[in-house]
């Protein structure tokens, strides 16, 4: 796609619309899938609230690779990359369609940056088992973006915002993973305990939460650089940079709202952001 008709070709493929919104979903455990609990409901509040998309460019922390790519297939598959859960949940299948028109605007748009066109990945369940309870009839089109895990927090936040095109043609653009999140740690006697949290925890989510309602980011994209309870919180980032594509797609007079903002199992947290 390298002539200037292809370009114009690709921008025309989707209509120009009002400013989409861009979210960030914790995914907590792929039993939400198939579960009904609170977290799914407020999935489904949330979807209430949303305009009708052209497409969805997913950003999740199941797709962690070395360089960036993009899913460019016309039918990516449903990937259950997960074990030991019933045989219901890999009997789950979101069968939407993807965009390679999408995946090639997004490339271009994320230049100089290299992108691969990817035929092989397909859906995860960091996109399918949130995405699914957005638009059950698996009816818009869904991409995917990796994570290259090369790269710092800061390169994460200043990709992001090469998307920002994205936004006024009708594509949502969620990031999915959980801001706390650490499986290591996890109190299985008391997974059903609402709102539980170890104290690093608590400490941890109310931090990144004042930063987030203060707009305050340079500290959570410098994620590292924080307290104890940021590294007990965070012990692996693939999980909290789907935040970071989000916050890099605010613009500056949007208002950032949290929901679900529970803490689930001593170690996870199930906190997401809407962004409008």
């Amino acid at each position: 796609m390298n002539t200037l008709n292809d370009l114009h070709k690709i921008s025309g493929s989707f209509s120009n619309t009002e400013k989409m919104p861009v979210l960030f979903l914790g995914h907590g455990s792929p039993m939400n899938a198939i579960e009904e609990n609170q977290f799914v409901t407020g999935f489904r509040n949330l979807a209430k609230t949303l305009p009708q998309p052209n497409a969805i460019l997913c950003i999740s922390a199941h797709w962690f690779t070395k360089g960036t790519k993009v899913t460019a297939m016309e039918m990516p598959r449903t990937i259950h990359d997960f074990g030991g859960f019933p045989q219901a949940l890999f009997d789950v299948q979101y069968p939407a369609k993807g965009s390679p028109e999408l995946a090639i605007e997004t490339k271009q748009l994320l230049t100089p940056a290299e992108v691969e066109l990817d035929e092989h990945w397909g859906l995860d369940h960091g996109a399918w088992s949130v995405i699914k309870h957005l638009y059950p009839e698996a009816n818009v089109p869904v991409i995917q973006l990796s994570i290259d895990y090369t790269k710092s927090g800061q390169y994460h936040f200043e990709l992001a915002q090469k998307l920002s095109a994205l936004r006024t043609k009708g594509i949502l653009i969620v990031g999915s993973g959980n801001i706390v999140h650490n499986l290591r740690l996890v109190d299985y006697h008391n997974f059903d305990k609402d709102n539980y949290g170890y104290d690093w925890a608590i400490e941890a989510r109310e931090s990144v939460n004042n930063y987030l309602l203060d707009g305050n980011f340079q500290p959570l994209i410098d994620f590292e650089k924080q307290s104890k309870a940021f590294q007990l919180a965070i012990p692996t980032p693939e999980h909290y940079l789907p935040l970071i594509y989000t916050l890099g797609l605010k613009g500056k007079s949007e208002e950032l709202s949290l929901f679900n903002d529970k803490l689930l199992a001593g170690s996870l947290s199930m906190t997401s952001v809407k962004i409008m």
